[in-house]
């Protein structure tokens, strides 16, 4: 995919393109400060840290993709599984200080089109409680209610984007 110069009115332009081969460490750190973002302590952040990485495969198939600023500075991240419950965005995260800027919308969008040109009919999301205002927002509906894997009790927002 080339990179995408996409202008957000008012506001620095945002590209698209995707993630590079050795760039995995940096894309995950950016989901870690993504989510630290929301005051969660660290031992939080220490047990879910393992779920936040962007894969080498998922680089090398193309399936993660990064918005960047002008200048290249990456303001998020995305990350498809099109083997994942039908099609799931697995990341999405944005980087603090790009929050509102548009780089989200244009990400999930970008996640919406990949699915859909692979044929799958709906895009699943295990949200974080934070996450689910703007997932919902982009047109999102929630399903159900999920137990966390990593914390007993804890629920989750399980979200489907239906790809028309």
């Amino acid at each position: 995919m080339a990179p995408l110069a996409i202008a957000t009115p008012g506001k620095p332009d945002i590209r698209l393109r995707p993630a590079r081969p050795g760039e995995a460490q940096a894309l995950s750190a950016l989901c870690l400060r993504s989510k630290a973002h929301w005051g969660y302590d660290a031992a939080f952040m220490a047990a879910v840290e393992p779920y936040l990485k962007v894969t080498d495969d998922a680089i090398s198939s193309g399936h993660a993709t990064v918005a960047e600023a002008v200048d290249g500075t990456p303001l998020g991240v995305c990350q498809i599984d099109p083997e994942g419950h039908g099609g799931s965005l697995d990341l999405l995260f944005i980087d603090p200080e790009a929050i509102g800027r548009g780089a989200g919308r244009l990400l999930f969008e970008h996640a919406k089109a990949q699915l859909k040109a692979l044929g799958l009919p709906v895009m699943t999301i295990l949200s974080d409680p934070y996450a689910e205002p703007a997932y919902l927002h982009m047109g999102a509906r929630r399903v159900e209610m999920r137990s966390s894997e990593v914390f007993p009790g804890r629920e989750l927002p399980w979200l489907e984007v239906v790809l028309r």
